[in-house]
């Protein structure tokens, strides 16, 4: 994505501030720290906090952007943290390429790393203006990330498959912390509550919209497009959007089966995989992702037109996009 020249994003400059951040006198945590700047990523959740911020007038140099890229690197670290903790429950081998930090240093590392993460985020709203107001979100939304993760366990478990379960765990999945990231500025720009709500409709939306999208693509996606293989929600028990929409459907009896026995069987992910494209719920699913990305977009009308609007409306068109 190419993003005009006079915007601020997350940069070199943002890179030496989470480094910087990230210092520790123990060489682990360091080692942990080291790879998560060398990582990189695309940086979209800090992307969507200096946009947001930019959208409320705040400009790269000015009076308040230390305190943007901070805020930033405050929710970097708390999507890192949640990373840290998930490929341990996940058992995963990777992240972005590289071995696991659970895998080369082990659990106790892995976890405590994370949890220095969190406390050095604290550490950082502290000192920003509104600080009480964002250390709340910050909190609220660390809980609701933990929540979507068990409850997705839990629905696993029961075989509790309903659209409500479904939304609760991609919020907290995702779209909890693209909330956080739009939200935040508002509270630390002393933004009106008008904007502070659109903000965070915007982050809600997108988030939602990214991860159902995503959710598409591992049942319905092509493996050398996604980078592995498909069917893995299937595997683990998951209901995610299509699959709910086949549960309501004249073969949900037969989906329930694979999904209960978490597609264990032979051929079970390419009948389901057929299914979603006779049923038309890859469709229905589509328009769904276009629907939310369609309320992100909406909800930043409120905004006199900006360079900075703009690029939020892209990410969520980008959504739109990826849809079709």
């Amino acid at each position: 994505m190419t993003i005009g020249a006079a915007l601020g994003v997350p940069d070199a400059a943002f890179e030496t501030r989470l480094r910087d951040v990230l210092r520790s006198r123990v060489e682990f945590i360091e080692l942990i720290g080291e790879d998560l700047v060398a990582a990189g990523g695309k940086r979209t959740r800090p992307l969507i906090t200096y946009l947001s911020a930019q959208v409320l007038g705040a400009a790269p140099h000015g009076p308040a952007w230390a305190h943007v890229v901070d805020l930033g690197v405050c929710v970097e670290l708390l999507h890192s943290a949640s990373l840290l903790h998930d490929d341990l429950i996940d058992d995963a081998d990777t992240r972005r390429g590289h071995q696991a930090a659970f895998r080369r240093f082990g659990n106790v590392v892995s976890v405590m790393s994370g949890d220095f993460m969190l406390s050095r985020l604290l550490m950082l709203l502290a000192d920003m203006p509104g600080g009480a107001s964002l250390t709340r979100i910050f909190g609220e939304t660390a809980s609701v990330i933990c929540e979507g993760e068990v409850l997705q366990f839990q629905v696993a478990a029961y075989q509790d498959y309903t659209l409500e379960h479904y939304l609760n765990v991609i919020h907290g999945k995702t779209a909890a912390l693209a909330q956080l990231a739009a939200r935040g500025p508002a509270l630390l720009l002393g933004a009106s509550p008008e904007q502070e709500r659109a903000l965070a409709i915007f982050g809600r939306e997108y988030g939602m919209a990214f991860q159902m999208q995503d959710d598409l693509l591992d049942l319905a996606g092509e493996e050398a497009v996604i980078g592995k293989p498909v069917g893995g929600d299937l595997r683990e028990g998951k209901a995610t959007l299509p699959l709910l929409y086949l549960l309501d459907g004249p073969h949900g009896a037969e989906v329930r089966t694979v999904l209960e026995r978490r597609a264990a069987q032979d051929g079970d992910v390419e009948r389901v995989r057929a299914l979603a494209a006779q049923e038309g719920v890859v469709l229905r699913t589509r328009d769904e992702i276009r629907r939310r990305a369609a309320l992100a977009v909406d909800a930043l009308a409120v905004f006199p037109p900006s360079e900075a609007r703009d690029e939020l409306e892209r990410l969520a068109v980008r959504e739109i996009e990826r849809a079709r």
